[in-house]
């Protein structure tokens, strides 16, 4: 193999990395992908004290490196926020946060009835975290089942749902809305059902 292979198999493999490290911080996966950043490093330092005489194969090596360690330390910070606890760049200390009152009760809902046949019923989607979270964690489980690949942020989920639920309601009269998930031609559909 030489070095235009080993260059396509790094762009394939940061390609990947950025997919795999966007899942585990999505909640997606629960560990880092160590074992792909490994082999990614091992083709960096393959070349990294190599003269690289071709002009445009020395670009391209020296481009991606430079992306790869750009990426590298956005993903350590990351990493290192979510350990200490910080989310979106502050850091609560956790004695701070534990003597922090309780928050308020939500309002009284149903509970999110997940039935059986995995169908979650939704009423107000933005009061209703835990139906929300029921059904984005199927939506997850059935796009890997799917094989479907990308990642899908939990707000964007969120407002789609909102947005069906909100005509659905207002159009049908109805008093909540029971989803389900279903796989057809390799892609996840969200199916509706009136709850009057």
């Amino acid at each position: 193999m030489g070095l235009g292979d080993d260059l396509e198999l790094l762009t394939q493999g940061m390609r990947q990395l950025q997919i795999e490290w966007e899942k585990f911080f999505g909640g997606v996966e629960r560990k880092p992908p160590s074992e792909l950043k490994d082999r990614v490093e091992g083709l960096i330092r393959r070349y990294a004290y190599t003269e690289i005489r071709n002009n445009a194969d020395r670009f391209r090596y020296q481009s991606l490196v430079s992306r790869y360690n750009t990426f590298n330390e956005l993903w350590n910070k990351r990493l290192r926020a979510r350990e200490e606890g910080r989310v979106a760049g502050l850091h609560i200390p956790r004695t701070l946060a534990s003597l922090a009152p309780p928050a308020p009760a939500p309002p009284a809902h149903p509970a999110p009835a997940v039935s059986a046949s995995g169908e979650v019923r939704v009423h107000q989607p933005e009061r209703e975290p835990e139906a929300m979270h029921a059904l984005f964690e199927q939506f997850l489980a059935k796009r890997q089942q799917a094989g479907e690949a990308g990642v899908v942020k939990f707000e964007a989920f969120q407002k789609l749902v909102s947005q069906q639920v909100s005509r659905i309601l207002t159009a049908k009269g109805a008093k909540a809305v029971d989803f389900r998930l279903e796989i057809k031609d390799g892609k996840v559909t969200l199916k509706a059902k009136v709850v009057k």
